[in-house]
């Protein structure tokens, strides 16, 4: 089936298509449009033109169509969720999640367009102030350029969406390559929309093609950019006076201090490691337990992992599917190899059976290890013995990222300490790092980013703040 993409409110084809295969079967599923360079810019320029529409648009009328889209969303929750499954092997439980958080983004960034607002400024604060009046108004930036990864193709894109309407911006959307389906999904529920034609657009293809066209263009004022360090690296230093927001990935991490309730927080810790295969940029990847509990943790967090079900994505039943790619599972099974060859022991896993990479826990692993100090988006896990919380949160600190980290604990004094002393740029406190809900502000510091995303904090990202000021003298 060969799949067009979406620009100016029509469906285009392409002159080259490439296959999409499912990750599980490895079937043939679309044939996917590769679009040119001159394909970007004929959308940039749509997204352009369509700029004044936008901006002409009332919050009342942008809420509405955002609620639209939670509607559609709402009705068609099954299918968006199987194609969720069908190109990315999210488990469907896990897909039917993804949708609803959907649901909850564009509904957060509908509430947020109707509380779009500047400020007042106490002009006569100051010596040669009095007389003026001032205060300030929320513009949006022009033609936003979203470029998303594979691992959350809706949600992750909601991200991006919602909130560049809410703010009256237009979009170019450059979905991951291995999941044009949701983004096409999407065009085709925003076609039904009372959106001005060209404020979205689906531009499907290579990364370099068409995310380089989107950061060169003089008329995209934005990039914001969901994926790994080196591309978004790459793409602010390409970007000039562009507004970029890079959410860039982890290495998660959280303490566990002696006096928890295990049965409570251990099937929370299998779901942070191993949901999405581990392909979530939050997911739980170091575990550091305190000596006294240590092997107590490790025996049940052993015992719940192996009783996950693995096998075909569009299942209800299952846990466990295959990664992104084969080349990934390969990756993650030398990473394994090379913790176990430097005296790092291996628990359970990290073989592939049936075509799926097995959930994986290492222990003893050292700090210098590829699957401690970088991100290792599968599901692999390690878990090592501390002697103190400050020893924990060194470890966690240990590391090039700082998206989010957890801590469970009892003794409000230490969760008080982790959170100022957690380098990170969200501390969750008896949870799981892997915790968001969309409202909050989300984003990390060091090689996790800049920026951040979450409703209220993304539209303040893609909006321009201009002063107003009358002399009334």
């Amino acid at each position: 089936m060969k799949k067009q993409y979406y620009v100016n409110g029509e469906w285009k084809t392409a002159n080259h298509f490439a296959e999409l295969h499912s990750p599980y079967s490895k079937e043939v599923i679309a044939e996917i449009s590769q679009a040119t360079r001159e394909d970007v810019e004929e959308a940039i320029q749509c997204a352009y033109q369509a700029n004044s529409a936008m901006a002409a648009l009332t919050a009342y009328e942008r809420a509405a169509i955002l609620e639209h889209i939670t509607q559609l969303f709402t009705e068609n929750r099954v299918k968006a969720a199987e194609i969720i499954a069908l190109e990315a092997a999210k488990p469907l439980k896990y897909a039917l999640g993804e949708i609803d958080r959907t649901i909850e983004t564009y509904k957060f960034a509908a509430e947020e367009a109707k509380r779009l607002t500047g400020e007042m400024i106490p002009m006569d604060a100051a010596k040669g102030g009095a007389g003026r009046f001032a205060y300030t108004i929320e513009q949006p930036l022009g033609v936003i350029g979203a470029i998303t990864p594979f691992n959350f193709p809706q949600n992750l894109v909601a991200h991006k969406v919602g909130p560049a309407i809410a703010a009256g911006n237009t979009i170019v959307l450059k979905p991951a390559s291995q999941t044009p389906l949701s983004a096409l999904f999407l065009a085709e529920m925003i076609d039904q929309t009372a959106l001005p034609k060209g404020a979205f657009n689906v531009v499907t293809g290579s990364g370099k093609t068409v995310g380089d066209a989107l950061v060169d263009s003089n008329k995209v004022k934005m990039i914001t950019f969901t994926g790994s360090p080196a591309v978004g690296i790459g793409i602010r230093e390409k970007a000039g006076l562009k507004k970029v927001t890079l959410e860039l990935g982890s290495n998660a991490g959280l303490i566990i201090d002696h006096n928890v309730d295990l049965d409570e927080i251990v099937p929370k810790c299998v779901m942070g490691a191993f949901s999405n295969q581990g392909q979530v940029c939050i997911s739980l990847q170091r575990v550091y337990v305190l000596d006294e509990l240590y092997e107590a943790f490790t025996e049940r967090f052993i015992a719940a992992t192996t009783q996950l079900m693995i096998g075909n994505p569009l299942e209800d039943t299952t846990d466990i599917s295959a990664m992104i790619h084969p080349d990934e599972q390969v990756r993650a099974m030398n990473w394994v190899q090379e913790a176990t060859q430097n005296g790092a022991q291996l628990l359970t896993g990290g073989t592939v059976e049936n075509g799926v990479f097995l959930p994986t826990i290492l222990t003893n692993v050292a700090s210098t290890l590829k699957v401690s100090c970088q991100e290792v988006f599968a599901p692999i896990v390690i878990i090592n013995r501390i002697s103190s919380i400050d020893e924990g949160i060194a470890a966690i600190n240990d590391s090039n990222y700082g998206l989010q980290a957890g801590i469970f604990t009892k003794d409000i004094q230490t969760a008080f300490t982790a959170s100022k002393k957690l380098e990170v740029g969200g501390v969750i406190i008896n949870d799981i790092p892997t915790y968001r809900v969309d409202q909050m502000p989300y984003g990390g510091v060091k090689e996790s980013g800049t920026g951040k995303e979450g409703l209220k904090y993304a539209i303040h990202e893609m909006t321009e703040t201009k002063l107003v000021v009358w002399n009334q003298q």
